[in-house]
């Protein structure tokens, strides 16, 4: 049983508004031009694939995209924009769920490794993403690197949005590796505030490596962005490429 923490109607329902600062064409174009050039004349296979944020403009493209997806209400929101002839997605986890044929891109996005919520099922993710590979392919994340050098000392909260209608912070368990994001989001024009918490396992670049590395993969590429910026210590994310042999 993964130990992701399940989306549920209501957060399915609004998760295209919420995030529609990121959904656009120019804000997505990078991104896809990115994936599809890693899959060629290949299939890609997203990762939680949520309501097709990615999945279904990286299909009108031209690629094959199938997904697999943890909540069955982000996939109802997917099939409301796709018919499973076009997309197919599978319900499961992202760490153990198989579906068939082989892929030349397994891809997954916007920080959503994290919640695996164990190093464990991590590796599961890797090993699973390996599984689907074909000799060649390539598997893609993007994901922060944890803001730990903005915490003062004996502190652990830090900001990442503080705006008219939004408030964002990650609190962190040094120990156990694991953050928790808070969102304070005002709904309507009543100055209402709706409050929302989610926990995930943060990972370093090179604890991914290790992973890619017992899953039988090799990394070709690390860029601090889809635009191909160079990654660098002061990076606040990457997006990185592992191989698979052959």
């Amino acid at each position: 049983m993964t130990s992701s923490e399940l989306w549920g109607h209501a957060t399915a329902e609004r998760y295209d508004a919420e995030e529609a600062g990121i959904s656009s064409a120019a804000a997505l174009g990078p991104a896809l031009a990115f994936l599809a050039d890693l899959a060629g004349d290949g299939r890609a296979l997203e990762f939680a694939i949520g309501t097709g944020r990615v999945g279904v403009p990286l299909r009108e493209l031209g690629i094959p995209v199938s997904g697999i997806e943890l909540s069955a209400h982000m996939a109802a929101v997917l099939r409301r924009k796709v018919d499973e002839g076009r997309l197919p997605v599978t319900l499961g986890d992202m760490a153990t769920t198989v579906v068939p044929g082989e892929f030349s891109l397994v891809y997954l996005v916007y920080n959503t490794i994290t919640n695996l919520l164990t190093q464990d099922e991590q590796v599961e993710c890797f090993r699973n993403a390996a599984r689907h590979l074909r000799p060649g392919g390539r598997f893609v994340i993007e994901l922060g690197v944890p803001p730990l050098r903005f915490l003062p000392p004996e502190q652990v909260a830090v900001p990442f949005d503080v705006s008219e209608r939004h408030v964002g912070f990650d609190t962190f368990d040094l120990v156990g590796q694991v953050l928790v994001s808070h969102h304070l989001t005002q709904d309507g024009d009543d100055g209402r505030y709706r409050r929302t918490a989610s926990r995930h396992r943060y990972a370093w670049p090179a604890e991914l490596d290790l992973m890619a590395r017992i899953a039988g993969l090799t990394l070709e590429r690390r860029v601090a962005d889809w635009d191909g910026t160079p990654f660098t210590q002061d990076s606040r994310k990457h997006v990185s490429v592992w191989r698979k042999a052959g």
